[in-house]
């Protein structure tokens, strides 16, 4: 495995670029689950490989639901990422977690309807294990680094994902408080499962930007009330990927989800779709490219 970071940063709302890249460029990578959001923003910073993609393209142009998750995934595997940190703007279902903090999240509820949430397909079934969906490395290094960027961050947090694109109702934001949801939003599902499938050890840095619907003593969350959080939030962001870089190790170690597929692959060898397989030669060939499932 790779001794080398290469750090992909999936950017959300309020997060289109990061000005500190050194020698940086555009790069048209393409996919055979479709177009990727954008092009991806190639680059160093504190001598650290970095790939960044606007999830929702530059001018933020792609709803939520429209998303081709798989697409992005794919992309930045291609690209050499090693490693996948989402950031992502987020309502709070938690009285503790105020617009304008962190959280470092490490549970995740997925409520999204009808959005494609495998590479896989009849002729090559695989089942990768989810029940600890981030890679804690990577999670610890991005709630360091939100710190050290002057950020207030939480350690640990459930998201749930929901479909959107409106934002929820007042019972449905209770409802979710019930669940032990602390943190909403409309994109972290299903990326952080088809991370895992691509072997990319995956974080989610939430961005609180408001208290959703929960409050009943409150006005209901309006994107025109949460745009000055965003934007604040954007800058740290923004600071805490420069510090990110320069916190890494210099050797990255290899993780246990570099090798997610080891076991994961269930179909028959000679049972295989080769088309489905030309598809994953990015995602999937360490395992394919042997014979192994």
């Amino acid at each position: 495995m790779s001794e080398e970071w290469v750090i992909g940063i999936i950017g959300g709302s309020g997060l289109y670029e990061i000005d500190a890249l050194e020698d940086a460029q555009w790069i048209e990578v393409k996919s055979p689950f479709g177009d990727p959001s954008d092009a991806i923003l190639c680059g160093r910073i504190a001598g650290v490989k970095v790939r960044f993609l606007p999830r929702h393209g530059r001018g933020h142009r792609i709803l939520p639901g429209q998303l081709n998750a798989r697409a992005n995934v794919d992309a930045m595997k291609r690209a050499g990422c090693t490693d996948l940190l989402a950031i992502s703007a987020v309502g709070s279902l938690s009285e503790s977690l105020a617009p304008g903090h962190f959280a470092a999240v490490d549970q995740f509820i997925d409520r999204t309807q009808g959005r494609p949430s495998t590479f896989f397909d009849s002729g090559l079934v695989a089942h990768v294990s989810m029940g600890d969906p981030v890679c804690p490395r990577l999670s610890g290094f991005a709630a360091d680094a939100v710190e050290r960027a002057g950020g207030k961050v939480r350690r640990g947090a459930t998201y749930l994902a929901m479909e959107g694109p409106q934002f929820s109702t007042r019972a449905e934001s209770k409802l979710y408080r019930s669940w032990g949801a602390e943190v909403i939003g409309m994109t972290g599902m299903p990326e952080a499962k088809l991370a895992r499938e691509a072997e990319l050890p995956y974080a989610l840095m939430a961005m609180v930007t408001d208290y959703d619907s929960w409050r009943d003593k409150e006005a209901a969350v309006d994107v025109s009330d949460i745009l000055e959080t965003m934007h604040a939030n954007g800058e740290i962001a923004r600071k805490a990927v420069e510090k990110l870089c320069a916190l890494l190790p210099e050797r990255r170690e290899a993780s246990p989800i570099d090798t997610a597929l080891e076991y994961a692959i269930i179909t028959a060898p000679d049972q295989r779709d080769n088309a489905v397989m030309a598809r994953l030669d990015a995602v999937a060939g360490r395992v394919l490219n042997r014979g192994q499932g």
